[in-house]
């Protein structure tokens, strides 16, 4: 009979049978078949698969009301880090960047017809900028191309605390910067990369913000073995670093490979969360077990942020030229005989 020499804890933790709420519907559906197909004919990478996400049937299809959303990973489908989380294949040496992976990936999503994309990235610590450029280029081309309709996030790497590259992509024209922080300071050497770190997070925050982004986002996993005082915290000190938008979501284990879920956080708990983190102050927060950074982003950040500051400014403007126009017809009274 087989036997475990690690602790019992541990043993048990990887035992564990997912709750009743973790639950989720194989991916399927006709907008979710043509999808896959576009992204092998282009030869792209998405995080949602790359990731293993349980939402991809939910996210690529839309329908019933809610916007279609895909998760664009570029720079090709290998990490130079090594996250304990995360099922993507690492390499110190990846391949070289296709230089046409920024035309590629614009083609497809004026093609699609999504209202909202999210670009993500593996980290690129052997490139000199991190990869900015490239991001940069093609956030460029998919509002070039789909004259600005379409809501572009980019959920970006730390660049390293780069200065340069992240204001590069910063002022690329996206409308939703976002780099995430993973999980609670005490746990970031546990859970993260040994090159990551929490104060460097902030700082790729806090620097995209200094440029003129609208809307910065994190996300954070609970079941990593955090605390309920740690989270708050944390919460705090992202509002204080001027995050807008936080997400919450349950770490799941992609393999035995990678680290054990400490808990099933419930749904009443991420209520809790959530209500706590509006209470501070942020823009928006979704708090959930299925949450993910870019889990239905279109439909969440569509109509509760980004919607709302476009037709702030369309009213502000509308305000500006009614103004003009009253200032010159009292001009032109005045000055009739």
């Amino acid at each position: 009979m087989h036997r475990c020499d690690r602790p019992a804890l541990l043993c048990l933790q990887e035992r564990k049978r997912k709750p009743d709420w973790m639950k989720r519907v194989i991916p399927g559906g006709d907008k979710y078949a043509d999808i896959k197909a576009k992204l092998r004919e282009l030869k792209l990478h998405t995080v949602c698969e790359e990731a293993r996400c349980p939402n991809m049937g939910e996210c690529w299809g839309g329908g019933d009301g809610h916007t279609a959303t895909a998760t664009i990973m570029l720079m090709g489908d290998t990490c130079t880090r090594g996250c304990r989380f995360c099922a993507v294949k690492t390499s110190r040496a990846p391949p070289p960047l296709d230089p046409m992976e920024p035309e590629n990936v614009s083609k497809a999503i004026a093609a699609w017809g999504l209202d909202y994309v999210v670009l993500t990235s593996v980290d690129r610590d052997d490139l000199p900028d991190g990869g900015a450029a490239h991001i940069a280029q093609t956030i460029r081309l998919l509002k070039e191309k789909t004259v600005g309709r379409i809501l572009v996030e980019a959920l970006v790497p730390d660049f390293q605390g780069n200065l340069g590259s992240i204001q590069q992509v910063a002022t690329s024209g996206l409308d939703v910067f976002a780099h995430n922080v993973e999980t609670v300071p005490r746990l970031q050497s546990a859970v993260r990369d040994r090159r990551a770190n929490w104060e460097q997070s902030l700082h790729v925050l806090r620097a995209a913000k200094e440029v003129g982004v609208q809307v910065t986002k994190t996300s954070i996993m609970l079941g990593c073995g955090e605390q309920k005082d740690e989270v708050i915290e944390a919460f705090k000190l992202l509002r204080g670093s001027g995050v807008d938008v936080v997400t919450l979501g349950q770490y799941m284990r992609p393999t035995k490979k990678h680290m054990a879920v400490s808990e099933f956080v419930t749904p009443a708990a991420f209520e809790a969360y959530g209500k706590a983190a509006e209470q501070l102050g942020f823009l928006y927060v979704a708090s959930g077990p299925m949450v993910r950074s870019s889990y239905r982003a279109g439909e969440l950040y569509l109509k509760n942020v980004l919607q709302g500051r476009r037709q702030q400014q369309q009213q502000q403007q509308q305000g500006s030229s009614s103004s003009s126009i009253e200032d010159g017809g009292t001009a032109a009274a005045a000055a009739a005989p």
